[in-house]
């Protein structure tokens, strides 16, 4: 499987507490923060709930 790289651009503040909830499960909780994480499912699904937050590069 490949890999992502998320990086939270916009702040969760104002959004509901499930965005916040999916921000904390990918490992983003400043802004600028990046993370490179597993291409699954499950991290589809979270960075799916919250993209209008984060900017997402694909790692081969």
């Amino acid at each position: 499987m490949g890999k992502l790289k998320v990086k939270l651009v916009k702040s969760p503040i104002g959004y509901p507490k499930d965005q916040k909830a999916a921000l904390k499960a990918l490992g983003l909780t400043k802004l600028q923060k990046e993370k490179v994480l597993e291409d699954t499912p499950a991290i589809r699904g979270n960075v799916a709930k919250v993209a209008h937050l984060l900017r997402v590069e694909v790692l081969e």
